[in-house]
């Protein structure tokens, strides 16, 4: 290290160092590259978010250039998508990350009062406003009474094997989780030695998150309990 100091002087190396350690993605790809290949496509992850007894009467939406539209209409008041990386807290080093995809299946209660905030800030995102721009209108819509608590029972399927939720963890784990009015964990016994259940409160949004690992994907195959 000495000697490429050296070689390169000490200016260019503390270039060279903070290069390293920059954001992986500091801003948003091309709208390209959040897209599926195809609806197809797109419409078979989102259902795969849950299983096909529950998916299979969904409604189906899908990424397009303005927003999610409609793919498929159900009948049992679920709704499955396909998440993209902003749905992670602002300022999050994978908010931008063009390759996540995170299927997911909201119940009705969660469909009613969890979903429609992401579809919103979908389309901030898509009409080309910054991360500070989106956390000053999350803060307002706060304040007005736009965005709410979660409503009682609000919980979602997120089983899908092909699903890719971050570049450390990839598909992670098959798990179902729970959206209730900030709370503190220890009260659903998360985070606690043994306990199956994990949470925290969310950045932004008015909840605490709760989610359960499960032994299979939605297919009903086998899914690594491990850690």
């Amino acid at each position: 290290m000495t000697l490429r100091i050296v070689a390169m002087g000490f200016g260019a190396w503390v270039l060279a160092v903070g290069a390293a350690f920059a954001a992986p993605y500091p801003a948003m790809a091309p709208l390209a590259q959040y897209r599926s290949a195809s609806d197809a496509d797109e419409i078979a992850l989102a259902r795969s978010a849950a299983p096909p007894s529950v998916s299979k009467d969904a409604d189906v939406l899908i990424l397009g250039a303005k927003g999610y539209d409609t793919a498929a209409k159900g009948t049992n008041g679920f709704v499955c998508i396909v998440e993209r990386a902003w749905a992670n807290d602002f300022g999050k080093d994978d908010f931008w990350n063009p390759k996540v995809r995170g299927p997911i299946c909201f119940n009705p209660a969660s469909a009613k009062s969890v979903l429609p905030t992401y579809l919103t800030r979908t389309q901030w995102v898509l009409a080309g406003m910054s991360q500070d721009e989106m956390i000053v209108r999350t803060k307002a819509a706060l304040a007005s009474g736009a965005i709410t608590p979660p409503e009682p029972g609000a919980m979602c399927f997120m089983l899908s094997k092909g699903g890719y939720l971050s570049d450390t963890g990839g598909h992670w784990h098959p798990h179902l989780m729970f959206f209730a009015a900030r709370t503190a964990p220890s009260t659903w016994g998360a985070n606690l030695p043994g306990s199956p259940v994990q949470g925290g409160v969310s950045g932004t949004e008015p909840f605490t998150l709760f989610y359960v690992l499960l032994a299979k994907w939605s297919d009903g195959t086998p899914a690594e309990m491990k850690m």
